[in-house]
């Protein structure tokens, strides 16, 4: 695997991840398509150098390409396909329900911990 590929690899993961932890659900949409690109990229160029068609009796065993990378490579193009069109109908429903797309604090979750941090200073008291 080239140098170069590497640093397209790292570069598209490191910025996905970076656009997944937003508050914007625009982001985190464009994170995970950038996430899935480094994954089929990666899967790729797993596959060593390109070879004869993987085809019965056509050229010997060393000289075939690996068919599993280009297999995994389509199922993790289509898996990533799926995500980013299940984000975007969730960001569609949020956009149609607020009026924007960003992500606010969940009130409950935030009185839960509260809750929490009440029980544990109590029973740390009551030692």
């Amino acid at each position: 695997m080239s140098l170069a590929l590497v640093i397209a690899i790292a570069g598209l993961v490191g910025f996905g991840v970076h656009l997944i932890t937003a508050r914007s659900l625009s982001r985190v949409v464009l994170g995970f398509a950038l996430l899935g690109h480094g994954a089929v990229l990666a899967l790729l160029g797993s596959g060593g150098p390109a070879g004869e068609p993987p085809l019965a009796d056509r050229a010997p065993v060393g000289e075939l390409a690996n068919p599993l990378p280009q297999a995994l490579a389509l199922t993790a193009i289509v898996i990533s396909f799926g995500l980013t069109l299940f984000l975007l109908a969730l960001a569609r429903r949020q956009h149609e329900l607020t009026g924007d797309d960003l992500v606010e604090d969940d009130l409950e979750d935030r009185a839960i911990s509260a809750l929490a941090e009440a029980e544990a200073l109590r029973g740390h008291h009551d030692d």
